[in-house]
C-alpha cells in the first residue's frame, strides 16, 4: 500500500516549540508523507521568520498576517512584506472575542484591512475565528469574500459550516477533530465537500489524538487525515488526495514540492 500524501496547510514551523526545530519538522513531515507545509505568520516577527524557513525550503510555502490577538499593532506593521516572493496568502487574521487580547473595535478594523490587502494582492485569506462567528461573516460579507479564503482550524459546527461553504470557503480541520468532545466539529467535517476541505496542524498547537497534550508537529498530519477518512468512511488514499487537491485550489496556485 502507497504511503498517502498530505499537505499541512497551516502550521508554524518557525516557532521556537516545534519539536527537532524548523529543519527537522520538515525532514520527518515529509518521511511521514506530508510533501508540502504551508507555515503562517501572526504578526511581523513570525511573518518574517515563516518567510526565513520558506526561503531554506522548496516546498515550504509562508503567509504574512496579524493574528486577532496582535491586532493592536495595526496592518502598517506588515503590509510591506506581501510584496515578499513566494508569500502565499494574507493571514492568519480575523476576530478571537475568547481572549480578546486586543480590543474588538481594532480586531475588526484590522480584519477588515486584511480582507481588503487580500483583493489588493489577489492572495488567499486565512481566517481565525473564536467565538465570534457572526460578526465574522457580517465582516466579510461587508468587505466581499475574497475569491479564495480558507478558516483554518475550523472549529463551528454544520451551521458554521454551511455559512461558510455557502460564500465559497474552505474549511480545514485540525487535531481538535480527533477529540472526543469535538462532535459539531466532526458533523461539519462530515457534511463538508471533498473540494472544500483541508487538514492541518497548527503545530505546536492542538497534538491529534493519540499525541494529544505533545507538542504539535507537521508529521501529525496523517493522524487527522486518517480519523477523518473514517469518519467520512472514505479511503485514506483518495481522502488524502482530495484533500491535496483541495489545498491547491485554496491557494490559487501549484503549491510545488521541489525538495531541499
Amino acid at each position: 500500500m502507497n504511503t498517502p500524501r498530505y499537505i499541512d496547510s497551516h502550521c508554524h514551523i518557525h516557532d521556537e516549540r516545534i519539536p527537532d526545530g524548523p529543519d527537522g519538522a520538515v525532514a520527518a513531515a515529509v518521511e511521514m508523507g506530508v510533501d508540502i507545509l504551508v507555515t503562517v505568520g501572526c504578526d511581523r516577527a513570525t511573518s518574517l521568520a515563516a518567510i526565513d524557513v520558506a526561503n531554506r525550503h522548496k516546498n515550504v510555502f509562508a503567509t504574512v498576517g496579524l493574528h486577532p490577538h496582535d491586532a493592536i499593532n495595526g496592518t502598517a506593521s506588515i503590509v510591506d512584506l506581501l510584496g515578499t516572493p513566494g508569500i502565499v496568502a494574507v493571514g492568519e487574521a480575523g476576530l478571537d472575542y475568547y481572549y480578546e487580547h486586543s480590543p474588538r473595535k481594532q480586531q475588526r478594523q484590522v480584519f477588515a484591512e486584511h480582507i481588503a490587502l487580500a483583493h489588493e494582492h489577489d492572495l488567499t485569506l486565512v481566517v481565525h475565528t473564536r467565538d465570534a462567528w457572526d460578526e465574522t461573516f457580517e465582516i466579510l460579507d461587508a468587505e466581499g469574500v475574497p475569491e479564495r479564503t480558507i478558516f483554518h482550524c475550523f472549529t463551528g459546527g454544520p451551521d458554521a459550516a454551511t455559512r461558510g461553504l455557502e460564500r465559497g470557503i474552505h474549511l480545514s480541520f485540525s487535531g481538535i477533530v480527533t477529540f472526543n468532545s469535538a462532535r459539531d466539529v466532526q458533523e461539519a467535517a462530515f457534511l463538508c465537500p471533498s473540494n472544500r476541505l483541508l487538514v492541518e496542524t497548527d503545530s505546536p498547537y492542538l497534538a491529534p489524538v493519540p499525541h494529544r497534550g505533545k507538542q504539535n508537529r507537521p508529521a501529525w498530519v496523517p493522524h487527522v487525515g486518517q480519523f477523518l477518512a473514517d469518519l467520512r468512511d472514505e479511503s485514506v488514499e483518495e481522502f488524502a488526495a482530495a484533500t491535496v487537491a483541495a489545498t491547491h485550489a485554496a491557494f490559487g496556485q501549484q503549491l510545488t514540492d521541489g525538495g531541499d
